[in-house]
């Protein structure tokens, strides 16, 4: 498959996930009456995944995430060319994702970016007051465990067709235990997207929500080629 063609695929998955998912928690999980809260919006995160899995798998590989292509980079199932151009293409969708979630956001009277924008964080910028070490424990062994689900479930010894499905309800899983805790990232991309527009403290936060899904990330890719090894 042509080289603009995935990254073309990238930019429109990673701006469907960041509009939809962090669109869900700025606009819908805290409506008055028919609010969704944050079982909605695990859903809503779980679901961008699943739909572009299905709508772009076949032409990038539906990565929507630079730790992903890290991960996917080390277990060897992806080309070291291709890894930067992916990340850059990630970054670029997720921030026009942000960019129109802003502009239907900001319509609203009262709408104040400070809020945090859906934006991770620690400290006192974690939902529930966790601290930084917290936080990058969670991040690190969530984005692992994410990573396996993908290495698994798209292993060609894997049952085929269900690898959509289980990458976007270990994302709806990942969510629902760790929003509480970072407002969940796993995912630089989605993290620089919005920290972007919020401007201020997201972006002083934001170095950890690259280094830890990275590392975690890796630490999979790693792992995944030890079950691979043992089965040669």
């Amino acid at each position: 498959m042509n080289l603009t063609k995935k990254l073309v695929a990238e930019f429109i998955g990673t701006f469907w996930l960041v509009l939809g998912g962090c669109g869900s928690a700025v606009l819908a999980a805290s409506f008055p009456e028919l609010g969704i809260g944050f079982v909605g919006v695990s859903l809503a995160f779980g679901l961008t995944v699943l739909t572009m899995a299905y709508a772009i798998g076949h032409i990038s590989g539906c990565h929507l995430n630079p730790a992903v292509s890290f991960g996917l980079w080390t277990s060897g199932r992806f080309s070291t060319s291709e890894l930067l151009p992916y990340i850059f293409a990630q970054v670029l969708g997720g921030i026009a994702g942000a960019f129109i979630l802003y502009i239907i956001a900001s319509g609203k009277a009262g709408f104040d970016i400070t809020a945090g924008f859906a934006s991770n964080g620690y400290a006192e910028h974690s939902p529930n007051g966790y601290s930084l070490i917290s936080v990058l424990v969670a991040e690190i062994v969530m984005t692992f465990m994410f990573l396996l689900v993908i290495l698994g479930s798209t292993d060609k010894r894997a049952p085929s067709g269900f690898a959509p499905i289980a990458i976007g309800l270990a994302l709806t899983l990942i969510h629902l235990i760790t929003i509480p805790v970072s407002n969940t990232s796993v995912n630089p991309a989605r993290s620089t997207a919005v920290a972007i527009f919020e401007g201020t403290w997201a972006m002083e936060q934001l170095w950890l929500f690259w280094i830890a899904p990275i590392i975690g990330a890796i630490l999979a890719g790693i792992v995944y080629k030890l079950f691979e090894s043992n089965e040669n």
